[in-house]
């Protein structure tokens, strides 16, 4: 039995209510996947002037690392000087999962190994007793063997960082030429990419 032989006789105020009702519940399936939000990304984070993106980009991912500043004890014209190698980090998601590793270049390297090599722009110093926020461009993007998750790279930033800095200039003599020192640090990567890039 169709609803509308099963209203028939009843009262036409009653009928036209029904018939709204259903005609309602079955459009509404379809209004609201043509509502559903797209997949959004990660927020663009505050951060001081210096070090924002500015144009057409967009934050697709977030890194938290932890890891190492590595400095090694050199000498110099005038004697001796802490001399920067470089970073040794691990890169990982909310939920704890590898993202990627941080090395020397600077260069990030993804699990599928694609990789972004970049070059400081400016810098944004926050806090005494952390390394400097970055702002960093990107000079090479490249796919690797199992995907691209890190070649659509423009830019990197550098954040909320704790920790890594320079050991004390009185701890590099002459004794000490070849020491090494790895500098416990923490920080954030926002990785940039083009607005309208592939996600």
């Amino acid at each position: 039995m169709s609803l509308t032989t099963s209203l028939a006789g009843r009262p036409t105020t009653v009928r036209r209510a029904v018939l709204s009702t259903v005609a309602a519940l079955a459009a509404a399936p379809v209004v609201l996947g043509a509502a559903a939000p797209a997949h959004a990304g990660p927020a663009a984070p505050e951060v001081p002037s210096t070090i924002d993106v500015v144009g057409a980009y967009k934050p697709y991912l977030v890194g938290h690392a932890v890891g190492w500043q590595v400095h090694t004890c050199r000498p110099t014209a005038t004697g001796q000087a802490w001399s920067f190698d470089g970073p040794v980090a691990t890169l990982h998601d909310d939920r704890g999962r590898l993202l990627a590793t941080h090395s020397a270049g600077p260069t990030w390297t993804a699990r599928d190994g694609s990789s972004v090599v970049a070059d400081v722009v400016d810098r944004a110093f926050v806090s005494p007793s952390a390394i400097p926020w970055l702002l960093l461009r990107t000079r090479t993007a490249t796919s690797g063997p199992d995907g691209d998750r890190l070649a659509a790279t423009t830019h990197v930033q550098r954040i909320a960082t704790t920790g890594g800095l320079t050991p004390p200039a009185s701890e590099c003599t002459a004794d000490d030429v070849g020491e090494q020192r790895s500098v416990p640090y923490t920080a954030d990567y926002v990785f940039w990419k083009q607005t309208g890039a592939a996600a």
